[in-house]
């Protein structure tokens, strides 16, 4: 289901997305009663990349109303993508002053635990790594590499070797003594990863990370809002068995109380 400032949306409303491509989004699991864990973070990505994106303001009640609206017959958790975007942006102004729009589409939410991750390193870097934008060709078709060599996603690395994020999720690394160390590199700052840094009775630590020293850590997770905190059971040839502290952080993540929307 989609829509679009809270009506069907049609497949003229949707033309100038695909045709240029211009627009930023957040992607938040809506539980079941209709609420969502950092809501006030998702609402506060979309206002901040509106302004970056756009030059234009995004008022945070009205996604939230569009967002109420469509959710309003979900059955159990869902997946709300709030897509943000100006269909009367033409490919040759794209600075053109903007009237952001309000897309909202809905899909069901993963059901039960996912199974760790298998990622192969890559080096590749998305374009203004800040925002959540929807440019994902380049990550997308890295994401493809990958699973057709057998692996389910694809981790970014620099020319170094120091690693920045998944395709679509941080990473993050937790040591011998359980502290969890996130990439000190150029990332999206995600909401998973921003909750759990504030749930965690301890300080947050970002550090380089690099392919040659993935050995020194004991496990490894990947964070985002569909999934929460899914554990990495290998990087290329470097594999991790089940860890206790993948589990801790599960639960502090469940513990966090969603918001209603």
């Amino acid at each position: 289901m989609m829509e679009l400032n809270g009506v069907p949306v049609t497949v003229d409303d949707l033309a100038p997305l695909a045709l240029v491509g211009l627009g930023h989004f957040t992607s938040m699991r809506v539980e079941e009663g209709g609420a969502v864990r950092g809501l006030e973070m998702h609402l506060d990505r979309l206002g901040r990349d509106s302004r970056t994106v756009f030059n234009a303001e995004l008022d945070p009640d009205r996604v939230r109303a569009h967002v109420r609206h469509a959710i309003r017959e979900a059955d159990g958790p869902v997946v709300v993508r709030v897509t943000i975007y100006d269909p009367a942006l033409e490919l040759s102004k794209p600075g053109a002053p903007a009237e952001p729009h309000v897309l909202v589409s809905i899909r069901h939410a993963p059901a039960g635990p996912a199974a760790p991750l298998r990622l192969q390193s890559v080096v590749y870097s998305r374009d203004l790594p800040r925002v959540k934008h929807i440019g994902l060709f380049g990550a997308l078709h890295q994401r493809g590499v990958a699973q057709r060599q057998g692996f389910d996603d694809v981790v970014f690395t620099a020319g170094d070797g120091s690693i920045s994020e998944i395709a679509t999720s941080n990473i993050g690394f937790i040591t011998g003594e359980g502290h969890l160390v996130w990439p000190r590199a150029e990332v999206l700052p995600g909401t998973t990863m921003r909750l759990l840094n504030q749930v965690l009775d301890e300080d947050v630590v970002n550090e380089r990370v690099t392919l040659a020293q993935l050995g020194d850590y004991a496990a490894v997770v990947a964070t985002n809002a569909a999934t929460g905190v899914r554990a990495v059971s290998c990087i290329d040839d470097t594999k991790w068995p089940e860890h206790e502290a993948v589990s801790i952080l599960q639960d502090a993540y469940k513990s966090i109380p969603p918001q209603r929307i």
